[in-house]
């Protein structure tokens, strides 16, 4: 992992490299350094209100798409699809991490929203079961496959361009309003979803209701995609020397395999665990602990809205004290309180107990989601960085992220339901022996940064 070398050095995953200084003053406009992020974030926002709203409705179009004989395995089926978007991550991750890395930021992610807007649309005129048979579930598929494709190089383009964009000296701050977006889409979409469970009946719901969040997706696209045309690009990767011909490209990334396993590894703890609490928790809340709907619905709500605001705090302190004491902080805290918090989750029998709970572990979580973006950007030089993040992390998210929910309603049809809380603990151990072993990456310089044998992470730790 890592190891001591000469004064000034360090050694990266068994690679040496030279450590050099943050610029003093190395920061855009303040205006401009705010638009930037504001833009980036909001487009952000869209793509994962789109990708969350499948999840927070899944409960009401499940039996529009597959026989009713048995809802478990109605939402098990539904939950099937949202995993097998995930495994088109990787694919997203390298295409458009490579548009990322040779054509701007800018690229891609005006490419990812208009591939999300077309797949919204998509799921808000699919057939259902009775209409069309298995053939709406086909038009399903294929919209979170586009849905995949597009939020594998999101999230990448969207970490590379907030981290890029930002004041060297508040990267983790800035950053952090990758998760601020990203939770901001769940709320939105929740806080839709209380209107509508408040003003139509339950069958409306189940008969036409869940359509119009996908619509309202299409539409915020719509608006994004024309904020994103007039976005500028970072001035990171416009002083960027690096040929075309050397920027995103498997072989370069083949050159930084060992920091992209490292990105492979810090997630894996971290998106289960995300995920757990994030989309799968409204689900367990009403079929495990018995919960109503609405309530389940806003205990996720509320606890969603202090979990984005604690975001930016938490990576403001990580400017100060470093990464790596987030990351340990909240691997030790998933790893040992994971199963005492689901459990006692299953058997909250109010709003109040259920959002306490809920509060506790995503407070466990921000020590990764805080930081996590500019953690992995910050592990690759300026031509390979947006594919360096995208394709180890769409990896990571397809086998761990994507496919928590349909493990854990796995475990709960086998009879085993506390196996998945010992799931999600292990992941995280798995984790924290990465961010033990890892060293501080809060000093690089990311313009200075050209190739491993040239540049390098500060070891500040």
């Amino acid at each position: 992992m890592w190891s001591p070398c000469a004064p000034g050095t360090l050694r990266l995953m068994g690679r040496e490299q030279t450590a050099h200084h943050l610029p003093p003053s190395s920061r855009s406009g303040g205006s401009g350094h705010w638009k930037k992020i504001w833009i980036g974030s909001a487009g952000n926002m869209v793509e994962w209100y789109d990708w969350f709203v499948y999840a927070s409705f899944a409960t009401y179009f499940a039996g529009a798409f597959f026989p009713d004989d048995n809802p478990t395995a109605q939402l098990m089926n539904t939950a099937g699809i949202f995993a097998v978007g995930f495994f088109m991550r990787p694919v997203g991750g390298w295409l458009l991490g490579r548009i990322g890395d040779r054509k701007g930021r800018k690229a891609a992610l005006t490419l990812t929203v208009t591939l999300m807007s077309a797949s919204a649309v998509l799921i808000a005129v699919a057939p259902t079961y009775a209409v069309a048979g298995y053939g709406g579930a086909f038009v399903l598929l294929v919209a979170r496959l586009l849905q995949g494709l597009s939020v594998g190089g999101e999230y990448a383009a969207s970490a590379t361009y907030l981290t890029e964009a930002s004041d060297p000296r508040r990267r983790g701050f800035a950053s952090s309003f990758q998760y601020v977006s990203m939770t901001a889409g769940q709320i939105v979409g929740l806080g839709l979803l209380i209107v509508l469970q408040r003003t139509l009946s339950d069958g409306a719901l189940h008969s036409w209701g869940w359509r119009i969040p996908f619509v309202v997706g299409a539409l915020g696209a719509a608006v994004v995609f024309y904020l994103r045309r007039a976005m500028l690009e970072t001035e990171v990767y416009e002083a960027d020397d690096a040929t075309v011909a050397e920027r995103g490209t498997l072989r370069a990334l083949w050159q930084h395999r060992r920091e992209a396993f490292l990105v492979v590894a810090l997630t894996m703890g971290g998106t289960v665990a995300y995920y757990t609490y994030t989309t799968y928790l409204t689900k367990y809340l009403s079929n495990s602990a018995g919960l109503p709907k609405e309530t389940a619905t806003l205990v996720s709500f509320t606890a969603l809205i202090v979990f984005a605001c604690v975001q930016p705090l938490a990576g403001a302190l990580s400017d100060r004290v470093g990464r790596r004491p987030l990351l340990i902080t909240f691997a030790v805290g998933s790893t040992l309180l994971t199963v005492p918090i689901m459990t006692l989750l299953k058997r909250a029998d109010g709003y109040w107990s259920a959002l306490g709970l809920s509060l506790l572990a995503l407070v466990i979580v921000t020590g990764y989601t805080s930081i996590n973006a500019c953690v992995k950007a910050e592990l690759f030089p300026t031509g390979i960085r947006a594919l360096g993040v995208a394709l180890p992390y769409a990896v990571a998210n397809a086998l761990f992220g994507g496919t928590a929910e349909y493990v854990a309603l796995w475990f709960k049809d086998a009879g085993a339901e506390s196996g998945f809380f010992w799931y999600v603990a292990a992941c995280a151990a798995v984790s924290l022996v990465v961010y033990v072993g890892m060293r501080e990456t809060r000093d690089l310089d990311l313009k200075r940064v050209k190739a491993p044998a040239q540049e390098s992470v500060r070891a500040s730790g």
